[in-house]
């Protein structure tokens, strides 16, 4: 049998007009206003913060709370036998490097700037203890845990469920848009659909900007700290440039040979920072502090979690628990696109105990070894961390390294640990932009990708200019409320299209070899991208995909194929291979 394909080049672009054009206008504006007003900018960011804060924090508190409290049901219930997929599905990748992708991607930078600074800033700052104390300390883990922990990954879990069981078992296009399909039904395919994706790309990338921006604060924190360089916005902005041009390889290497190995490398290196903290420092302190705090957290957990400052008249969460939250929400669509992605072939109750517990358990461990340290050299050692962290937050975790042995080894790892993260979190995230951005397609051109990465590393460098970390965490707040809303609805199409779940035709992923996607023609559907999204086609390059004369032309083109750059071609081969 005769076979047609179709190839597509360096210059490929595949988009849908209206959500690509819209957020890379909002995005960019952004930047342009941050840049001209600089000097009052600041000012803006702060007032915006608090007035969103203040007059929202408790719908952020509400919807982390609805959303854990529904992932936890679902995981007992009778769908949680469901496969994303199909009950013929295998997963892509192994567990060890589901796990790895799973942590790179969900917590990362911000785990690293924080498990330190947090836990000493609220050992002597958090208005409902004695500063310095016991019970200080309890409640400085309690918080930190709070921040970190279950809620979090609840809304990763819920999010990147319901986006891999309406791409994989519903055969919609792997976007945001897709999950409302049970309440708005055709018209995800309009206006409403586009706002969703809109807002989806926006917050996502805000999310991930305000990542960077505290990972190179960082990075140039550790570098005053073993070169003496200063800390300064323009150093971190050149560090931004040279850090995001890293994150390019990422991009061409691709997703099994790029972001998969540069996860498990954050893993090794990240683990090996872990165990040299807990043997050279206060180990049986630290085991000791482990069981007790993970008790303490789950025994407070529902007071923690409904804590509004209802009675205290005070706003210490509006730069805490408010800005967590919206962080995370700004975050999910980007973690759970990313989640969804790599998870094909799980079922759904083994989706959320990977996704749920496991990545929460090791943070916690995390948080212990470093945060219990940290209260260990304060509370019985030479002190002087919480006094730094007040005057400086990314210092932090360079302050606690220079009381322990091979100070400048350790730095130097965590700086490349920062890093690594930095250009796993760069390259996550403009891959899940670009899927957004041309209509949910799980393998869209690299160019896009590209400018998406570029984009994130001047969106980090805006914000940083414009209002350091106040700026950021405005950032993540503001993208993090209208998303707010777009949760609490998903939650309920969720619910809806698991209801009316039959078992039926799934989608097959494509098989990976050393970084390299090859397409196979399946019984399976692959499914349709959204309507009106526009594919040119660039350059001839080697592919493998193989299709059928018969076979239509898929993926919601409707027939619109454009040229750009380059010839489209096709080849001839015999079907052989094709099937797999």
């Amino acid at each position: 049998m005769e076979n047609s394909e179709e190839k597509e080049g360096w210059l490929a672009v595949d988009i849908h007009p209206w959500v690509f054009f819209t957020s890379a206008a909002i995005i960019i504006g952004s930047v342009l206003i941050a840049i001209l007003f600089q000097a009052s900018v600041g000012d803006i960011f702060t007032t915006i913060q608090e007035g969103i804060a203040t007059g929202a924090g408790w719908l952020f508190i509400m919807t982390m709370n609805i959303v854990l409290v529904f992932v936890l049901v679902l995981m007992v219930s009778r769908y949680g036998d469901i496969r994303l997929g199909g009950s013929d599905a295998k997963p892509e990748f192994s567990t060890l490097g589901w796990f790895s992708m799973l942590f790179s991607a969900g917590m990362g930078i911000g785990l690293l700037f924080y498990s330190v600074a947090e836990p000493m800033f609220h050992f002597v700052s958090y208005p409902l203890t004695e500063v310095g104390t016991a019970e200080a300390a309890k409640s400085a883990m309690d918080l930190t845990f709070l921040h970190w922990g279950f809620h979090p990954w609840a809304v990763y879990t819920m999010v990147g469920l319901a986006l891999a069981f309406f791409a994989f078992n519903k055969g919609l296009p792997l976007s945001i848009r897709s999950v409302f399909y049970p309440v708005l039904g055709e018209k995800i395919h309009g206006a409403a659909g586009n706002v969703i994706d809109i807002l989806a790309t926006v917050a996502t990338l805000f999310g991930v900007a305000t990542s960077l921006g505290l990972g190179v604060q960082q990075v140039n924190a550790g570098l005053d700290h073993l070169f003496g360089i200063g800390q300064t916005p323009l150093i971190q902005v050149f560090l931004i440039a040279g850090i995001t041009m890293l994150a390019t390889w990422s991009v061409l290497a691709g997703l099994s040979a790029g972001i998969r190995r540069l996860s498990e490398v954050n893993l090794v290196l990240a683990g090996m920072l872990c165990l040299f903290v807990l043997l050279v420092g206060p180990t049986l302190f630290i085991f000791k502090s482990f069981g007790e705090n993970l008790g303490h957290y789950i025994q407070y957990l529902p007071v923690l979690a409904t804590w509004n400052e209802t009675y205290e008249a005070t706003n210490w969460q509006h730069s805490w628990t408010v800005f967590y939250w919206g962080w995370w929400i700004a975050w999910s669509p980007f973690v759970g696109m990313f989640i969804a992605r790599v998870s094909y072939g799980r079922t759904i109750r083994e989706f959320i105990m990977g996704v749920l517990f496991v990545p929460t358990l090791i943070t916690f461990a995390w948080l212990t070894i470093f945060g219990n340290s940290a209260l260990n050299v304060e509370m019985f050692g030479a002190g002087g961390i919480a006094r730094a962290v007040q005057e400086n937050l990314p210092v932090a975790l360079f302050e606690l390294l220079q009381n322990f042995p091979f100070n400048a080894i350790t730095s130097g790892l965590t700086v490349l640990v920062i890093i690594t993260f930095f250009v796993t979190s760069s390259d996550s995230g403009s891959m899940v932009i670009d899927i957004i951005t041309a209509g949910g397609n799980p393998d869209p051109p690299k160019l896009q990708r590209l400018f998406w990465a570029l984009l994130e590393g001047a969106v980090a460098a805006a914000l940083l200019l414009g209002g350091g970390l106040v700026a950021l965490q405005t950032a993540a707040i503001t993208t993090g409320l209208p998303f707010a809303l777009v949760l609490i609805f998903m939650i309920y199409s969720l619910r809806k299209g698991l209801s009316t779940y039959t078992e039926g035709p799934g989608f097959s992923m494509p098989p990976y070899e050393h970084g390299h996607v090859f397409k196979t023609v399946s019984s399976h559907p692959e499914p349709e991208l959204v309507h009106g999204h526009v594919s040119w086609l660039g350059k001839q390059r080697p592919s493998r995909r193989v299709m059928s004369e018969a076979e239509p032309v898929r993926g919601g083109k409707r027939g619109v194929r454009r040229l750009f750059g380059g010839k489209k071609q096709k080849s001839a081969k015999k079907d052989e291979g094709g099937q797999q």
